[in-house]
């Protein structure tokens, strides 16, 4: 659908033709995509700092809160703007609700990690901004299936079905936000709060299928990769600049820099093997696998980022910072990150076409829980990174080799066009 700059008078949201050739992500939606490597960048350094203080579950705890709340709002109004996107007035104005929300949550989020400083367990939770934030974007969101509701007498069901989950997990959030709870009780709230969310889609759909476009959508899913990788590099070299001004140029700096480079590369580019979008048009049904599973995979890559700036406090100060902690920062995500690629592409093209590129994820594991285990046995941080940063490259030079026919099979089989 062309915009018109001049008249951007109330269409009827009826939704959109999801065969529509062409589609593409337009430029509000770059604008709001942006807004979120805010929130993105906070929870990355509210986790390392954290780290660095010795209160890994803390910032665990105040990571994973932050970072599905973001995503979440991200994914629905995602989906919402792929089938419903009409680009009026209206629309523009309930995305910048939604922009506002984000900012709330973002500005919020340092609260929240200061709050779990001392007692991760005991101590009184402060989600009260993040929460303000999360119920501003869905309120947005509550207002957009409302006007489908009322607009669509096709989609009517679904939208009602929509505005009904939302509006349950709604009044359980406030509810959250506004009475003294403790991260345990937190997080016994949040996880049932979680399933009614993840649940109300599958629900919604289950009658009818709103109509998103599956080639778009993968864009959107890419172009976000792309901004937590950004992220990720760029907390990163803050890091690395903030230890420079003190201690100055390194062997040990230059090489973590590198590595976070080389680790967003590397991310990048087996992302971006798998064409999603033709998988999706020609499997449709997976869809809610393939879109959940990437919550842990975008929260993963932020997780790098701030692996990579413990790995900075590791340099500036080795007396305090364990090595293999340090080491472990970076890791774990990485791993979540590689194996979650994976599994997506298994899910959208089977898992008998997958086993290749599956061996190869398995080889690069091995290379990074070889490089901690290197750490832990004394060898210098410098020398682990550097094998932790080359492990994904296994799995470009698996698909150079071989892996893109055993795709090109695939998709043939799918009936999908490369």
């Amino acid at each position: 659908m062309t915009a018109d700059p001049l008249h951007h008078h109330l269409r009827r949201m009826t939704g959109r033709d999801p065969h529509e050739r062409g589609r593409v992500a337009n430029t509000l939606e770059l604008l709001f995509d942006l807004v979120f490597v805010i929130s993105f960048a906070q929870a990355a350094n509210g986790l390392a700092a954290q780290i660095h203080h010795d209160n890994t579950a803390g910032g665990l705890i105040g990571f994973g809160f932050a970072m599905f709340a973001a995503i979440w709002a991200w994914i629905n109004y995602t989906w919402f703007s792929s089938a419903f996107d009409t680009d009026d007035w209206l629309f523009r104005s309930t995305t910048v609700l939604q922009m506002v929300g984000v900012v709330v949550l973002a500005i919020s989020i340092p609260a929240l990690f200061a709050s779990l400083e001392e007692d991760p367990t005991g101590a009184t939770l402060d989600n009260t901004g993040i929460v303000l934030g999360y119920v501003i974007m869905r309120v947005a969101m509550l207002i957009q299936w409302l006007r489908v509701a009322v607009q669509s007498t096709e989609h009517r069901p679904t939208a009602l079905r929509y505005a009904t989950a939302l509006a349950l997990a709604q009044i359980g959030w406030v509810t959250l936000a506004f009475i003294d709870t403790t991260p345990l009780a937190m997080l016994v709230g949040s996880i049932v709060l979680y399933i009614v969310e993840l649940s109300g889609p599958v629900i919604a759909e289950r009658r009818g299928r709103t109509p998103w476009h599956a080639h778009h959508i993968s864009e959107r899913y890419g172009l976000l990769i792309i901004i937590a990788l950004g992220e990720s590099v760029v907390g990163t070299e803050v890091a690395v600049s903030t230890v420079l001004e003190t201690a100055g140029w390194t062997l040990d700096l230059g090489v973590l820099a590198l590595a976070g480079l080389s680790i967003a590369f590397s991310l990048w580019w087996l992302w971006f093997l798998l064409p999603a979008g033709e998988a999706l048009h020609a499997r449709p049904s997976l869809a809610f696998p393939w879109g959940y599973g990437h919550i842990a995979i975008f929260a993963a890559i932020a997780a790098i980022g701030a692996g990579l700036h413990v790995g900075a406090y590791a340099i500036e100060d080795p007396e305090h910072v364990d090595t293999v902690g340090a080491l472990l920062a970076v890791a774990v995500p990485l791993m979540i990150a590689l194996v979650g690629f994976e599994v997506m592409r298994a899910i959208l093209i089977g898992w008998a076409h997958a086993r290749a590129e599956i061996g190869a994820m398995l080889v690069s594991v091995a290379l990074i829980v070889s490089a901690v285990v290197l750490g832990g046995l004394g060898a210098p941080l410098v020398v682990s990174l550097v094998i932790i940063a080359l492990a994904p490259i296994v799995q470009i030079l698996s698909d150079e080799i071989w892996g893109h026919r055993a795709r090109a099979r695939a998709l043939a089989h799918l009936g999908a066009s490369t």
